[in-house]
């Protein structure tokens, strides 16, 4: 049994793994809010819709010493894979917002409200946002502020504005600063046109000329606002204007980026991407994994693919991000049990959070993978970012017990172009390197050519461990 090191925070109750197992207690702290929402009945359709994850009260025996005294003990069900606000692509990071904004407006209308805001309390299914923390609901106290205002600004807003407003991508600053863009990091980069937005002023420009004026008086009068309180009106109008406002943001300069449109352009051809595709499949249906990992997803395409054939759920790794708001648009679009995170390959999220253990390393959460596919992806490591070929294998390999790898010859047009305007320094790049290196680390099940150029993909299985 372990605590999970990111609930450590919650006075309410504390999350506890089991094996397979997920519960999460409710200490006396918590026990009148999360019995007042439980017997208010508000929470039933969200979970039966699926927007809320569920929960089954349980036997607190089944904890051991670790059993709350006084409190209850609550059973959820596990979800394969766990992902940060961080990693998520802008239309993931909306979605996320908006689900958080519909669950406080239906929920007030209950006698409900949310303790706080932050992002963290949302996880994916597939491009599905689900809340999980379920003792982040309370009671609604007369009158009382909106108390994860700030929070919301700084783990939603703020990070959804800086690449609506200004082109930026929200994912290196986020993941620098876990708590969120602060509002006046982000009011630094306003220009005189954003002062002509009264959302902007409302939301972004004003609070954090606020934040800025200290001292007792500013507090006193803080205090006086606070205690004339926000009638209900106005708190769910403020509620419905974020929401209305933040559903028609769009993502700034990812229209054309890089390779947005490489499964339609390059040496993807249809008959090179058929005969992959082919091959895909044919793994898959061998495999039957129920999480797949795709490195270097692009816009979905073969995640598209593996669900077809029997994968039971894909999260895709890719650092371009327009291709990253195709492929989530894609899995909203077709129902894709598919999430595409936005992932530097060569600089991938580690351990970090208080006592680096908060947020989990991708390297951690990969435990969970069965399969792996990295097409198109070893040369961008091995030549795009001078990482020896042979460490590139070692970390593909890692990931999962099998998997699909594309070698790209030097004689392919992607890699001509990468090599053009730089000297080549690769001379163990070869398909006879690959193949040696990866038989170190894996038995090589089957290897196709699928183009002219050399493409090779190649299935691997590693040996199970005695």
């Amino acid at each position: 049994m372990t605590v999970d090191p990111a609930s450590f925070r919650d006075r309410a109750g504390q999350v506890h793994r089991i094996g397979d197992r997920i519960f999460r207690t409710v200490q006396p702290a918590g026990l009148a809010d999360y019995e007042f929402v439980r017997d208010s009945g508000a929470l039933a359709p969200l979970m039966a819709e699926g927007v809320v994850l569920g929960a089954e009260e349980v036997d607190a025996a089944d904890l051991g010493a670790d059993a709350p005294t006084g409190g209850l003990v609550l059973e959820h069900r596990r979800l394969p894979f766990w992902s940060y606000p961080y990693e998520w692509p802008f239309g993931a990071l909306k979605a996320a917002a908006l689900a958080h904004l519909d669950i406080q407006i239906r929920l007030l209308a209950g006698g409900v409200s949310l303790s706080d805001a932050s992002a963290y309390n949302i996880q994916f299914q597939g491009p599905c946002p689900i809340f999980i923390d379920l003792l982040s609901f309370r009671r609604y106290r007369k009158n009382e502020h909106w108390a994860g205002y700030r929070q919301f600004c700084e783990q939603f807003l703020n990070p959804l504005l800086l690449r609506a407003k200004f082109g930026l991508a929200f994912q290196e600053w986020y993941r620098g600063r876990p708590e969120g863009i602060s509002t006046d990091s982000l009011a630094r980069l306003a220009r005189w046109r954003h002062h002509l937005s009264l959302r902007m002023l409302a939301h972004v420009i004003m609070p954090a000329r606020l934040q800025a004026w200290t001292g007792d008086v500013m507090l006193d009068k803080a205090i006086k606002a606070r205690a004339r309180g926000l009638p209900l009106s106005n708190y769910r109008a403020l509620l419905v204007q974020l929401r209305n406002w933040i559903a028609r943001l769009r993502p700034k300069a990812t229209d054309s980026t890089l390779w947005s449109g490489y499964a339609d352009n390059s040496s993807g051809q249809e008959g090179v991407a058929k005969a992959k595709r082919a091959m895909v499949a044919d793994f898959v249906r061998s495999a039957r994994p129920s999480l797949l990992l795709d490195l270097g997803c692009n816009t979905g395409d073969y995640a598209a693919c593996a669900l077809r054939t029997g994968a039971a759920e894909v999260v895709g790794l890719d650092a371009d991000h327009g291709a990253l708001e195709q492929a989530f648009a894609r899995a909203q679009g077709d129902g894709l049990n598919f999430l595409p995170l936005h992932q530097d390959c060569a600089n991938p999220s580690p351990n970090q959070g208080w006592n680096a253990s908060e947020h989990r390393g991708l390297a951690e959460r990969c435990a969970e993978v069965d399969a792996v596919i990295a097409l198109a992806f070893e040369h961008h490591l091995a030549i795009g970012r001078n990482i020896p070929l042979a460490e590139v294998v070692s970390w593909i390999t890692s990931l999962a017990p099998r998997g699909l790898i594309e070698f790209v010859h030097k004689d392919d047009p992607t890699v001509r172009k990468m090599l053009a305007l730089r000297e080549d320094i690769f001379d163990d790049y070869s398909v006879e390197t690959f193949a040696a290196v990866l038989r170190r680390h894996a038995r090589i099940v089957t290897q196709r050519t699928v183009s002219q150029s050399g493409r090779v993909l190649f299935w691997f299985e590693r040996p199970m461990p005695k």
